[in-house]
This record gives structure tokens, C-alpha cells and sequence, in this order.
């Protein structure tokens, strides 16, 4: 039986040769940490029109985080940028939060180039590397978190210092008292989801057995859009596998037609719903009737229920369960799960382009 693999915690140990699960288990200890290093932070700013935070793949998901927690909390708007540039309303009365897990990711690089030369507000979070180098340098506010991660693995030392910065320059209030509220319930999950909690008690394996060899959609709505959107990237660099993810009740104008003639290929999907027991009635009238649309189209639906106290512990907490699903799947799957070749092979060609090492160079003209 499968599910014995995974409950045999020296065959999961042969396949997550890096240790991914340790991440996991230990997340309350991380965003803990984060929590201390993030308390040293001293900066005075003026209140910004507005706010962009800028990063890549496990270093951007924060700021998504970020994003739909703050959405009823924080009177200006805040955007995600993934891209070389900012947005052309990007001035001085804009603050730009990097998030460079390495600090040498020349798309932030090239995004924190331009905000040095439009004389954004800015503030740094990174392990090192030309982006803290510079920093220092042209005296730009940063925090430096410790390094040696995958940066997918790096979320709290990321998510947490853009938090409590937002905290202390005043823009939201309570953010300290939620993180909180979350670690305890962190603790909870981490042992919960832990390799020696057996699958029929531990809800990460039964995810993650239920997927099997599908890909899996993952389905969120309001605060859980980011946190879908951090499944799906789990799926990809742990699992080594397709995902997608989408967000209620966008996907009623369109997803769910997509299943209606999926026939046999509907089969090759697995849909994940992240629910909520507060989740608005219009809401839930939704996610019962696309489960139907969903079942009738032969795919494989599954729940994840959360908990938490307080809005961040929800979100953080269902993080970590995907999280965890994501590393056991791997496992299923026979691959390790902190290894991403394709994206090491991209960087290493794209080296050959000399764009990082022209940015690096426009940076070292500024003073």
C-alpha cells in the first residue's frame, strides 16, 4: 500500500535527501525566529500612496501573503511586482519592499535599480549577495536573514520582516498579535503533519495519496488566494509535478467550463478546496456547487478545513499543511524534493546573457 511509504519514516528520509520536511515540522520555530530578527528593525518613514513589493517565485509569495492579509487592514494599495521594471506610478511617495532571498535575483535587482533611480521609499529583506551589498552601501534600510535555504523554505525569514516593518512604520496594526496566535498553532500542525504521525491521522498524507499521480488544481477564495497560489508552487518545485491554481468566484466565470468536455483527461486532475468554516455564504454557495460540477467531470476533490484563531493564523497554518503535502507527494513520487535542476539549468544559461552582471554594474555608478 502506499500509504505505508509514507509512513515509514526511513524510506521518507531516502527520498528527501535535503531535509525539506525538517522546514516543515520546525515552522512555528522559523516564523518564531523571524519574529526576534524582525524586532530589531528601526526605521522612520513617511506614510507611502502606496506600496509594491517586488520579488520571484518563493521569495514573492510574501508579499502576496502580505497583500490579502493587509486587504481589509491597510488604507493604501499594494501590488506584486514580478517584473524587471516597477509600474510607471512608481515615485517618491512609493515604498518598495525587495524580497531577494539570495539578493542576487536580477529581476529584483533590476526592480531595485529602478526604484533607487525614482527615488522610491525602500526596504530590503535578503540572506546577502549584490542586493544587501548595495544596500548597505547607498545606506537603503534592510534586514538581513540568515541564508543556506531553498527560498521556498525561507517564507518566514521573507513574509514576517515585510509584516512587522508594515507594523512598525504604522500602516496596519495587530500584525504582532496575530503571529503570535500563529506560532502556537504552528507547533500544533508541525507535530500533526510530522513523518511519524501515521496517515490515517496525519491530513497531509491523505492529501497527498489522494492526489497520487494527478495534478492538482488547488481552489481558493479571499485571504486563501495567495495561499492557494503557494500550493501550487509547492506541487511544481517539491513534487516535481503540473499544478494550477484558481480563486472563487473568478473560477465560476470560466474554470469551470474548461471540465465540462474534460472527459478522459478530467481523470488527470485532482481538485483541492481550501475551506473555511467563516466563509462567506455567497462563498460557500459557490464552492458546493462548482464540488458538483467538479465531481460530475470525473476529477478527484478533496477538502483541506482551516484553523486558527485569527486571519494570519489561518493563512499560515494552511501554508504549512500544503507544505507538507507537497514534500509527501514527492515522496509518493520517488523524487527528492529540495533539488530544482530546471531552474538551475534556466540561471545558468541566462548567465551567459550578462544581464545580471550589467544591473550589478549601473548599481555601482549610484552613490
Amino acid at each position: 500500500m502506499k500509504s505505508a511509504i509514507l509512513d515509514d519514516t526511513e524510506e521518507i528520509k531516502t527520498h528527501d535527501k535535503g531535509g525539506m520536511l525538517n522546514f516543515c515540522v520546525n515552522s512555528a520555530k522559523l516564523y518564531g525566529e523571524a519574529a526576534k530578527l524582525s524586532n530589531k528593525i528601526k526605521v522612520d518613514l513617511p506614510k507611502p500612496e502606496n506600496i509594491i513589493v517586488v520579488g520571484m517565485g518563493g521569495s514573492a509569495i510574501g508579499g502576496d501573503l502580505l497583500k490579502d492579509w493587509t486587504r481589509n487592514k491597510l488604507a493604501v494599495p499594494i501590488e506584486v511586482n514580478r517584473e524587471y521594471q516597477l509600474p510607471t506610478y512608481a515615485g517618491k511617495k512609493t515604498l518598495v519592499l525587495i524580497s531577494s532571498y539570495s539578493g542576487d535575483t536580477e529581476e529584483s535587482l533590476s526592480a531595485f535599480l529602478d526604484a533607487l533611480k525614482r527615488k522610491c521609499m525602500i526596504f530590503c529583506v535578503s540572506s546577502g549577495g549584490a542586493l544587501l551589498e548595495n544596500a548597505e552601501r547607498l545606506k537603503v534600510p534592510y534586514v538581513r536573514v540568515p541564508g543556506g535555504m531553498p527560498p521556498r523554505a525561507a517564507l518566514p525569514y521573507l513574509f514576517v520582516p515585510m509584516l512587522l516593518f508594515m507594523e512598525k512604520i504604522g500602516l496596519v496594526q495587530g500584525a504582532s498579535e496575530e503571529l503570535n496566535d500563529a506560532l502556537k498553532l504552528l507547533e500544533e500542525i508541525g507535530r500533526n503533519n510530522a513523518p511519524d504521525k501515521p496517515a490515517k491521522e496525519n491530513v497531509s498524507k491523505t492529501v497527498a495519496l489522494n492526489i497520487g499521480q494527478t495534478s492538482p488544481a488547488v481552489y481558493g477564495f479571499g485571504v486563501y488566494r495567495s495561499v492557494a497560489m503557494r500550493f501550487k508552487q509547492q506541487f511544481n518545485e517539491n513534487s516535481k509535478c503540473p499544478a494550477k491554481w484558481e480563486v472563487f468566484s473568478e473560477l465560476n466565470h470560466n474554470e469551470i467550463v474548461g471540465w465540462e468536455k474534460a472527459d478522459e483527461l478530467g481523470k488527470c486532475f485532482s481538485t483541492i478546496f481550501i475551506r473555511d468554516n467563516e466563509e462567506p455564504k455567497a462563498i460557500n454557495i459557490r464552492i458546493e456547487i462548482t464540488k458538483e460540477l467538479v465531481r460530475k467531470a470525473g476529477l478527484g476533490l478533496f477538502e483541506i478545513q482551516v484553523k486558527g484563531n485569527s486571519t494570519l493564523s489561518r493563512m499560515l497554518s494552511t501554508v504549512v499543511i500544503g507544505d507538507f503535502t507537497s514534500v509527501y507527494l514527492a515522496v509518493l513520487r520517488g523524487v527528492d524534493p529540495t533539488p530544482v535542476k530546471t531552474i538551475t539549468y534556466l540561471k545558468d544559461i541566462l548567465k551567459e546573457n550578462g544581464v545580471r552582471e550589467k544591473i550589478i554594474s549601473e548599481l555601482a555608478k549610484l552613490s
